[in-house]
């Protein structure tokens, strides 16, 4: 059964997934129609065409690797200085260049000189452009709000929930099984005499209302004796105990990124963290918040590569600040489905994984670098900068910017992006990241 259920949140990742990559692509497609540009391939996956039925001047069809997908414009480069399509040339790298401008050029058809997607202003080339991204970033936010305003969000109160014994490192897997090494000191809320079920209303005379003004505290009082009230049975008491220092995962606020070890105060208790439907204006401070990490998460993906080298190839654990690639998600979806949880619970987490996925694809494809999509933006707004200029400065006109002269560029970033790629994908399957 638990194989089944597995199976299961895996096969319902992977629908998600397509659906988000099909909704990618129709956002490119809706506005080149609108635009008149010939659209002559509409395809989600790649590799082999496993269906396909062509409706009016459109092939749409399924392709047999869901990595990804397309559509075809014709035109997409404008013709070489010459004015023709191909001019063959014994350099790499320039026919790399008439390459591109051949396929673009491929399926023209008489009367199509005025369809080819070189030839729309450049702010309507961003919008074909933007449109895929855009969607993504769409089907993202409906599907937080679905999240945080209908199922959800398990909120952290200040009533434990559990008491650890002693102090070990979060990084330690004896932190999850609560067992203590040979020589570990107990914590300071077990030494204190907290117990579940306590709620916490005042810290260092500070009173509590919400976990995260006790979490701040308690990392802020490192070295400090302080007195804690607790409510236990309708009764509050006070309890006395001595903050200590140890190894915790930065929260997702202040100087350190969230996810990174880093030494703060340590009381040692577990929050209950009850199911609360977030509000609209709670729901979109999360969002911002979210957004921000993944932005900072892309920003930094270079820098992780050496330590998710180690993780594939050295068999060192994987850490909460590492990508996770297709793979590893499916893998988190799948044993999401197989624990042993509420049904509402696995559907909402599913939820969550669609949403970031679709929020990162999002920012990925903002990235100003070809064969992205963002890289074409940057050359419709190249192009409409040089002919601004160059109207206001009463030059002749530079004609459309020549974007397929970038591919050499296009095809190193491509290989970059494969191999890494490729790294997160043997990471995920040798040394794959757990549920907890």
């Amino acid at each position: 059964m638990t194989a089944l259920m597995m199976v299961i949140g895996i096969v319902i990742f992977a629908l998600g997934l397509l659906v988000s990559i099909a909704w990618h692509e129709l956002g490119h497609l809706t506005w080149a129609k609108l635009f008149k540009i010939r659209v002559p391939q509409y395809m989600v996956g790649f590799g082999p065409t496993i269906w396909s039925r062509k409706k009016g001047e459109t092939e749409y069809g399924i392709k047999a690797i869901p990595m990804g997908g397309y559509i075809r414009m014709i035109g997409m480069f404008p013709p070489g200085a010459d004015g023709k399509v191909v001019a063959r040339s014994s350099s790499p790298w320039r026919s790399m260049i008439e390459d591109a401008r051949e396929q673009s050029y491929e399926e023209l058809l008489p009367g199509d000189d005025t369809r080819l997607f070189y030839t729309r202003k450049p702010w309507q080339r961003v919008i074909v452009m933007f449109g895929g991204p855009f969607m993504n970033l769409i089907l993202a936010f409906g599907l937080f709000l679905v999240l945080f305003m209908g199922f959800g969000q398990p909120t952290p109160v200040p009533t434990v929930q559990s008491v650890f014994s002693c102090v070990v490192s979060a990084a330690d897997t004896a932190a999850t099984s609560n067992t203590c090494p040979k020589g570990a000191a107990h914590t300071p809320a077990y030494d204190a005499g907290i117990k579940p079920g306590d709620t916490i209303v005042s810290f260092g005379g500070d009173p509590i209302h919400d976990y995260t003004r006790l979490q701040d505290d308690i990392r802020d009082s490192t070295g400090k004796t302080v007195a804690i009230v607790v409510e236990r049975d309708g009764t509050k008491l006070t309890r006395y105990a001595s903050i200590v220092s140890n190894e915790l995962y930065s929260p997702n606020s202040g100087d350190t990124p969230a996810g990174k070890l880093a030494p703060a105060g340590f009381l040692g208790i577990v929050p209950q963290q009850p199911t609360v439907g977030l509000g609209f204006g709670a729901t979109m401070d999360k969002m911002g918040g979210l957004a921000k990490s993944s932005v900072s998460s892309v920003a930094a993906l270079p820098s992780k590569i050496p330590a998710l080298w180690d993780s594939a190839f050295e068999g060192k654990p994987r850490t909460a600040d590492q990508p996770v690639g297709i793979v590893g998600v499916a893998r988190v979806g799948g044993d999401v489905f197989a624990a042993k949880a509420p049904m509402i619970d696995k559907l909402a987490t599913e939820i969550s994984l669609l949403a970031g996925l679709n929020l990162s694809l999002f920012l990925l494809n903002m990235l100003p670098l070809l064969p992205l999509d963002g890289g074409h933006i940057a050359g419709a707004l190249w192009e409409a900068l040089r002919r601004n200029s160059a109207r206001v400065f009463r030059r002749p006109d530079p004609g459309p910017f020549d974007v397929a002269k970038l591919m050499p560029l296009a095809y190193v970033v491509a290989g970059v992006f494969l191999c890494f790629t490729v790294l997160v994908m043997i990471a995920d399957v040798v040394n794959p990241v757990s549920l907890s």
